[in-house]
């Protein structure tokens, strides 16, 4: 699944291609052409393009607002006009043209045209927690209020995922951070302190947000994906294992994760 960093780093990719400028709309899937987006927002100039964790806004004047969660099987792309798009056109669900540049949806479980008031009072969104990836100032004290109104038997490691706790962390950041501040990802939430669950995120930060900048999200892999390796911090063996009910891989040293 994109995390929030490949979220953020493609709106920065879209930000100088549409912002104030008013694209041609394509619509090759045929639900929202049925819906008639194009002449929806025909003439519309886009006015932001902004990520909350996982998600993606894409603003246009007259309150009207895109909104797209790629799930498992999405991906944004923003081409040159003639540029090959990487995945088969039948593929696409939404196109937007302007400044001599494409910018593609494919295979987006989650696209869909709001009305600005029912995006504000839309409940999926409105329970979203802090971003972990936004450059301003992260709430701690909410992090930690929602993290501790969860089940204190539940692993840390899936508590993490919980987007109502904390938006834009994914399954590699989860294992990551939890291997950078030395905390078994699988230890029942209940018996993290406060001290602990900010040391996972203040690990996570910086580097989810270098990569929201430049796409660099493979650099900062320590642990994820390599089962049965030495560890690179004591040099015990990486483990891997299903976690939770979404039985999501979880990789962990147990010689120096307590």
């Amino acid at each position: 699944m994109p995390e929030g960093d490949t979220i953020h780093y493609a709106a920065s990719r879209m930000r100088p291609v549409l912002v104030g400028r008013v694209p041609e709309v394509g619509t090759p899937h045929p639900r929202h052409r049925a819906d008639r987006w194009p002449e929806r927002l025909d003439g519309r100039e886009v006015v932001a393009v902004e990520a909350h964790g996982k998600h993606l806004f894409l603003r246009f004047a007259g309150d009207l607002v895109i909104h797209s969660h790629l799930r498992m099987t999405g991906a944004w792309r923003t081409v040159g006009s003639g540029q090959r798009w990487g995945r088969s056109p039948r593929r696409a669900w939404l196109v937007l043209r302007a400044a001599a540049h494409e910018v593609v949806q494919f295979d987006g479980p989650v696209l869909e045209l709001l009305t600005e008031s029912r995006r504000r009072f839309d409940h999926r969104l409105a329970a979203l927690g802090p971003d972990i990836v936004a450059d301003e100032e992260f709430d701690e004290t909410t992090f930690l209020r929602r993290l501790r109104a969860d089940d204190p038997t539940r692993p840390i490691g899936d508590a993490l995922l919980d987007q109502r706790t904390l938006a834009g962390i994914g399954n590699l950041w989860k294992v990551e951070g939890c291997f950078l501040a030395e905390i078994d990802p699988w230890r029942p939430t209940g018996r993290v302190s406060d001290d602990e669950a900010l040391r996972i995120v203040r690990e996570i930060r910086p580097r989810i947000q270098r990569s929201a900048r430049d796409g660099s999200q493979t650099r900062f892999k320590a642990i994820y994906g390599r089962t049965e390796r030495p560890c690179p911090r004591c040099g015990g063996r990486i483990r891997q294992r299903g976690q939770w009910e979404d039985n999501r891989p979880t990789y962990w040293c147990a010689g120096c994760q307590r």
